[in-house]
């Protein structure tokens, strides 16, 4: 049999793979002079942009904003803090100018010091749109939002995790330049840098170490990846020698989905730390026992930027079915306390947490079912808003939780 191989389709492909390198190697001398971090205190005034995105996206942003504006209506009353509405998110207008982000909506984002944003569509295969990145990538490059944080807590199973995603880089950094060589062959790319990686690595084990936590799970697959996800582990490695009071191991992504449905190990998890795609999947698993993905909030921070978000989709279902007032609105709400948290605000955003805990795991008083036979979003943020009032929230809440950890115990 004589094999005959497409030497113009190689040629063509070696072409865009060295296109690809210089990008990614212009990218990593840019990495080695980065900006110091933003801080918030020193600010005469902290803009924070608010962008709906599209299919739910408006409508849980919205109810996230009023909970946002009513904590810090002091702040926004004695001009400290400015919010701006910023549009051009939807799937029509980026469809419409064919980018990820239309160029008026990057520079109005790159105006704010912080961003709330509720979730966009991204075209798959068999959509009606032309296969343009997904905004949040594009928002994270172009950005550098590095990191992407998303903790997870139900007391009652002694979960109190916290994630650490490289959001950058991965299987991610390139992934609408992957290269169709011919008919029969496709190859995609994944991207890790020593700069990139040893950051969010940093980010971990800081944390790790300032909240008292004190124990990191570094995740990787690197007995089969063994280049990118074998730099991650190695540098884990160096990064944690910085950090001696903390502990650290090593998992494979593979068991580590697995212990997380363990009832004697995932309670002694705390700080997980991994690359791109395996932290968009497991943290997805994370949110389902936590109640579900509408219950997870998420960070992406960078230096100069950081964006907030819901880690869910644009459910673009529930509004042709007219549902989308009854989107579950906890992860637009959690990803404002978790902005709170961020800027300073510490305490406001404790309490916002607190309540959330309160009205979703707890007392239920009203019930998200994304349906006509449960709350709207509206009411539930109203429910938020009034609970966080509460004078007598935290011993409300360490009630709840002392409750749910005895039932706990005795199961």
């Amino acid at each position: 049999m004589i094999i005959m191989v497409d030497e113009k389709a190689i040629e063509a492909a070696e072409q865009q793979y060295g296109r690809l390198l210089r990008q990614q190697l212009e990218r990593v001398e840019r990495l080695k002079h980065e900006p110091d971090w933003t801080d918030y205190s020193k600010l005469d005034k902290l803009i924070i942009g608010v962008c709906g995105g599209d299919g739910i996206g408006p409508y849980i942003c919205a109810e996230a904003q009023q909970v946002l504006e009513f904590l810090l209506a002091d702040k926004i009353k004695a001009g400290k803090v400015e919010i701006r509405q910023i549009d051009g998110l939807t799937i029509e207008r980026r469809a419409a100018v064919m980018k990820a982000i239309p160029d008026d909506t990057m520079a109005q984002l790159k105006q704010c010091h912080v961003i709330l944003k509720g979730p966009t569509t991204t075209p798959k295969k068999g959509d009606p749109w032309p296969n343009i990145e997904s905004a949040n990538v594009a928002m994270r490059k172009e950005l550098d939002l590095f990191a992407n944080i998303r903790p997870v807590s139900v007391p009652e199973l002694g979960i109190n995790w916290r994630f650490y995603r490289e959001n950058t880089e991965g299987s991610y950094a390139v992934g609408s330049d992957g290269i169709n060589v011919t008919d029969d062959l496709a190859i995609d790319y994944c991207v890790a840098t020593t700069q990139g990686t040893e950051r969010i690595l940093r980010a971990g084990f800081e944390y790790a170490k300032k909240s008292g936590g004190n124990y990191v799970s570094v995740i990787t697959k690197a007995n089969i990846i063994k280049t990118t996800d074998g730099k991650f582990l190695k540098l884990a490695e160096q990064v944690a020698k910085d950090y001696p009071g903390v502990t650290w191991d090593d998992w494979f992504i593979d068991i580590t989905t697995a212990k997380l449905l363990d009832p004697v190990r995932r309670g002694k998890f705390r700080v997980f730390v991994l690359p791109n795609l395996y932290g968009d999947i497991i943290t997805d698993e994370a949110a389902q026992i936590q109640g579900g993905v509408g219950t997870a909030g998420s960070a992406n921070i960078g230096k100069k930027y950081a964006m907030f978000e819901a880690i869910h989709g644009s459910a673009p279902r529930m509004v042709s079915e007219g549902r989308a007032q009854y989107a579950d609105p906890c992860s637009m709400i959690k990803a404002v306390a978790m902005m709170l948290d961020h800027i300073g605000e510490t305490e406001k955003a404790h309490r916002l947490d607190m309540a959330l805990d309160v009205c979703v795991q707890f007392e239920k008083k009203l019930v998200m079912t994304g349906r006509s036979n449960g709350a709207t979003g509206d009411e539930f943020a109203k429910y938020v808003m009034e609970t966080v009032q509460r004078p007598d929230l935290a011993e409300v809440w360490q009630q709840y939780v002392d409750i749910a950890v005895q039932n706990a115990a005795k199961q």
